[in-house]
């Protein structure tokens, strides 16, 4: 199904790749050994899970809806307005956060407020890509009102994911280790 998953990203503008640009931002101050593949690596790590997939399936299905109106009043004009107070984007987001904790929540506060590289084509493509608004994909089609959140949130996660295997890290010893 992992392909599968891909493959509706894709349909949507955002490839491994994307997202592995994100991780690699996040994580390379951290690990200058980590590389572009490991970051791919990771994010189909996170796409494997069953419970990724559902979330991202029900949140690009949420917006291709809207986008072709299908959506019943009043909820068709708050997705269309991406409305600030509409809350369920995110809400729906924070199940793939989850996976990998504190790391990952972190990261995803950051990258909803930052919008680094497909994520701000995402949010801000309605405004002429300076944010705000998701009205629009790379080609000027779509609602991303879900999508940007979602591609934060997987990205987040791949990026706690390689914090949580980094050999690097300070290790603390427990009692009774060696």
């Amino acid at each position: 199904m992992t392909a599968a998953i891909e493959r509706w990203l894709e349909r949507r503008g955002v490839s491994v790749r994307d997202v592995a640009d994100i991780v690699l931002s996040l994580q390379r101050p951290y690990n200058d050994r980590l590389t572009i593949a490991d970051c791919e690596e990771s994010v189909r790590a996170v796409l494997a899970k069953r419970e990724v997939q559902y979330t991202l399936l029900t949140g690009i299905a949420l917006d291709e809806l809207a986008d072709r109106g299908l959506l019943p009043e009043p909820l068709q004009q708050i997705m269309e307005a991406d409305e600030s107070l509409y809350g369920v984007d995110e809400t729906l987001a924070l199940g793939i956060v989850s996976v990998y904790g504190m790391i990952g929540l972190t990261s995803f506060g950051y990258l909803d407020k930052m919008k680094p590289g497909v994520i701000g084509r995402l949010n801000g493509a309605a405004n002429g890509g300076s944010g705000g608004g998701n009205i629009g994909d790379r080609h000027g089609r779509g609602v991303h009102v879900f999508l940007d959140d979602l591609v934060s949130a997987l990205a987040a996660a791949a990026s706690a994911r390689i914090a949580h295997q980094n050999p690097d890290a300070r290790k603390y010893g427990l009692p009774g280790e060696g």
